[in-house]
């Protein structure tokens, strides 16, 4: 067992003899305080930069203007912001046509289907039946049914003879 203590006391030696571990944070340390501390003096510089907002801009604009240019800059604003929410209510009104209209369209396409599904369902009629009326002859006795025969009212000439009309009277 000799052995195997000299092996282990001979990989241990260079361990305890190279360089100490406990200069590395006394290195680091001085570094990260350094540079938080430049930072910290260059956020304090350009302080003004990160807390001066748009609106305090406006308001130190708007105090060196007139009374009548503050009134009239303040119309300005109030017209503005009216305009926006009437635009708001705008875009609100438009949507709520669209989703109706998109309803009127599904509505649409639903029947055009249910349509479409009837009339192929429907029997065709059959070839062997009567034969189809002409469109002029459809028209003809369509107009027959409804009108009834037209009755002359006169004289009627019979053979091409020239019709001689009677007395006319005069009605009262």
């Amino acid at each position: 067992m000799d052995l195997i203590d000299q092996a282990a006391a001979s990989d241990l030696r260079p361990l305890l003899h190279g360089p100490s571990r406990r200069i590395l944070p006394v290195l680091v340390l001085p570094l990260v305080l350094v540079g938080s501390c430049a930072a910290g003096a260059w956020l304090w510089a350009n302080l003004q930069d990160f807390v001066e907002t748009p609106e305090s801009k406006d308001v130190a604009s708007t105090m060196s203007l007139s009374l009548e240019d503050r009134a009239s800059l303040f119309e300005i604003k109030w017209a503005q912001q009216k305009t926006d929410d009437e635009i708001a209510e705008l875009n609100r009104r438009i949507d709520a046509q669209r989703n109706a209209l998109k309803a009127i369209l599904d509505q649409i396409t639903m029947l055009t289907s249910r349509i479409d599904s009837l009339q192929s369902s429907t029997p065709v009629p059959s070839a062997a039946s009567e034969p189809p009326l002409s469109p002029a002859r459809a028209i003809s006795s369509a107009a027959r049914k409804r009108f009834g025969r037209s009755k002359p009212q006169g004289p009627v000439s019979v053979g091409g003879a020239p019709v001689i009309a009677g007395p006319k009277t005069a009605a009262p």
